[in-house]
């Protein structure tokens, strides 16, 4: 059996083919953020997207018709729990309006599958997309009634990490207490309490360290004045696609600032070490969630591969609990080993009803 695995990030689409668990082909295409911002919205790179996908099969000789199972990345539907999910006509249409109030370009994933398995009468799924909800309740408030703070991180990627390490340490994932760290174009830091993303920072939502894409954290007050300035459509895209490096830059290319920064450019390497800074500091707070049990701190996603991000979190944080690397991700070998272990009976498929996993507190309102 042939899966499609198909995975749009903020800077990339990464695209595999599996037969059954076995990879037979993979790519990651890189893209700048001026290339995307040309598109007004997320949901206007499908055309850009699905040409990327059709150019990757083509190369490796697949024919779309081969393809028997089309596997998505997802996110922006109503936030749901943790799993495989076969993707229905109401979590598509959901993903497209973003029901769930986040436009992040991992949408793409569940949108590209669900049309190009009707294309070809074939079946479509996802797992743990941006949005599954595990937060526990003392992590939901802000200082506003009835206003939450919403779960949004690169889940995918940091449970199967999470997986892997308890796998490689004979640790059960869910007896485990874990810091883990996607940094790349998004970055997420999230505290993984016996099995569960109990807490962390909301990715794309201006939330927690700035990244290659995105504006992290900002005194409310300072942001209402760039509103007042700009406008808010202007503010919406810094905080997930042309914020951080763009705005210090023009551009999202990680090697071109770190170029900058071991020539020894004084903004580059402010910049850069400033955003490392921001991410300890994430570790920090995630440490307190755990009440300082931390079983180890897991660093993965893309920029991993650049050790002086490694040494200047330990310098910071190895104080905390030891610290353990995982470069790049382990999203696709994800997104395909649950799904043939959904096909073959060994894991639940879970069915969308677009109601989310969390919709208040009733002795709030």
């Amino acid at each position: 059996m042939k899966l499609l695995i198909i995975n749009p990030g903020s800077t990339s689409t990464k695209i595999s083919v599996y037969e059954d668990e076995k990879k037979l082909c993979e790519e990651s295409v890189f893209h700048d953020a001026p290339e995307l911002l040309k598109y007004p919205h997320v949901n206007l790179q499908m055309p850009f997207r699905k040409k990327v996908i059709m150019e990757f099969l083509e190369t490796n000789g697949i024919r779309i018709d081969d393809i028997d199972v089309f596997v998505g990345r997802g996110g922006s539907a109503m936030p749901v729990r943790s799993g495989v999910f076969e993707i229905n006509e109401l979590l598509y249409g959901d993903t497209v309006a973003a029901k769930g109030g986040s436009e992040h370009p991992a949408k793409l994933g569940v949108m590209l599958a669900y049309e190009l398995s009707k294309e070809c009468n074939k079946r479509a799924f996802t797992m743990d997309p941006t949005n599954v909800d595990e937060l526990c309740d003392e992590a939901r408030l802000t200082g506003i009634q009835g206003l939450y703070r919403n779960a949004q991180a690169h889940v995918l990627n940091q449970k199967a990490v999470a997986r892997k390490h308890c796998e490689l340490h004979d640790m059960k994932y869910e007896e485990s207490d874990l810091i883990v760290c996607h940094i790349d174009g998004g970055i997420t830091v999230h505290a993984h309490h016996k099995g569960k993303m109990i807490d962390g920072n909301v990715g794309s939502g201006g939330d927690g360290s700035f990244t290659p894409t995105r504006i992290g954290s900002i005194p409310v007050l300072k942001l209402l004045d760039l509103i007042d300035e700009q406008c808010t459509k202007s503010v919406r895209d810094m905080c997930s696609r042309s914020g951080g490096f763009v705005s210090f830059f023009g551009t999202s290319d990680f090697r071109k600032v770190y170029d900058l920064v071991l020539k020894k450019d004084k903004k580059a390497k402010l910049v850069y070490d400033s955003m490392i800074y921001q991410i300890c500091k994430q570790i920090g707070a995630m440490a307190t969630v755990l009440k300082g049990r931390v079983d180890g701190i897991l660093l993965t996603g893309g920029l991993m591969v650049y050790e002086d991000i490694l040494h200047q979190i330990e310098e910071r944080c190895a104080f905390i609990s030891k610290i353990y690397v995982y470069p790049g991700e382990l999203e696709q070998e994800a997104l395909a080993k649950q799904t043939m272990k959904a096909l073959k009976g060994e894991e639940k498929i879970n069915v969308y009803d677009g109601k989310p996993v969390f919709e208040g507190f009733d002795f709030m309102k």
